[in-house]
């Protein structure tokens, strides 16, 4: 298992090398970082030549990223570019907005992956059952709404049970306008509640679309490893269905969800850049955006290399599980 993990991690190096080099091209290439700065009162053709200088854009390309990454690799991501702000650490913005998207994004894919499976099973089970039938049509209607009109109606039906909750003489609950600033106060109790009163409505609307898919691949998944020549052994040589289906089928069924979860992740930091403006959030998705609006260049290097990151190591985890899930995977 150990060499397993290895082979992994040396394949991974490489293509985070290839990332970055291609989304530094990317970067690189999308415009001149200076030309907001160009016209702007206050701001002489010597500033800008010396701000050109400080950010080596005089230097070829290959040049610069390479500086760029022994910069990066030794902890040094440069600073914002963006008017304003010309001095803000790229580092320290993208961890602290990456610490309070990644909180959203990973109560979201819990939340999808459990009821998603949770739900892909009982179905595969009850194939043609009222059950089966109700969890295909949620899926559907799931599937077919964009992220952002499930995050509206989701965000309108949490306002309107607040309301609820005013009409009965309690306080409100769920919290539509972003965490509370300074954090979360009070007893136990009370951070209990604001907690799961601030995070509720953003990782429904945010796993919803993402249940829907581990539900459909769970079930498919299952009903054809039910049908598979050792699972009618087991079931004829008398064991217990719920031994059959947990012990012998669901594990395997599991596998392709565990592909799905993995491939899924840099599709839910995707819609959470449009949840979180729904909801007010200050995370990766507002940085996103003000950074290409601004067209700050060393604030989305670093946007896109934790992303590549985030990506890369979560398709290790999926290949360490499938490891854990069939052990024959090893030995490939």
């Amino acid at each position: 298992m150990v060499r397993y993990i290895l082979r992994r991690l040396l394949v991974s190096i490489p293509i985070l090398g290839i990332g970055s080099f291609l989304a530094y091209l990317m970067v690189a290439s999308a415009g001149d970082p200076l030309s907001g700065l160009r016209g702007r009162p206050g701001t002489t053709e010597a500033d800008i030549q010396n701000l050109a200088l400080e950010l080596g854009l005089d230097k070829p390309i290959l040049s610069r990223y390479w500086d760029w990454l022994t910069s990066f690799l030794s902890g040094d991501w440069g600073t914002s570019i963006a008017l304003g702000q010309a001095r803000a650490d790229v580092f320290d913005r993208v961890t602290t907005a990456f610490g309070t998207t990644f909180k959203l994004v990973l109560g979201a894919e819990v939340l999808a992956v459990t009821l998603g499976i949770a739900v892909g099973v009982l179905a595969a089970v009850r194939q043609y059952s009222i059950f089966d039938y109700l969890a295909t049509s949620t899926a559907f209607v799931m599937f077919s709404m964009p992220v952002f009109c499930v995050a509206i109606v989701v965000k309108t039906y949490g306002i309107q049970f607040n309301d609820v909750l005013t009409g009965l003489g309690m306080r409100r609950w769920l919290t539509t306008a972003g965490p509370p600033v300074g954090g979360f106060k009070g007893d136990v109790l009370e951070q209990f509640r604001l907690y799961t009163g601030t995070f509720l409505l953003p990782t429904i609307a945010l796993g919803a679309i993402s249940f829907a898919a581990y539900s459909r691949f769970q079930r498919a998944s299952m009903l054809e490893t039910l049908s598979s020549d050792y699972v009618r052994t087991a079931h004829a040589k008398g064991l217990r269905p719920a031994r059959v289906i947990f012990r012998h089928a669901f594990r395997n069924a599991l596998i392709p969800v565990t592909t799905l979860a993995a491939l899924n992740i840099g599709a839910v930091f995707s819609g959470a850049i449009i949840t979180e403006r729904v909801f007010g959030w200050n995370g990766m998705g507002n940085l996103l955006v003000s950074a290409v609006q601004q067209f700050d260049p060393p604030m989305l290097m670093g946007w896109l290399m934790i992303t590549a990151i985030l990506v890369v190591v979560f398709n290790l985890v999926a290949d360490i599980l499938y490891g854990i899930l069939d052990p024959r995977i090893r030995l490939g």
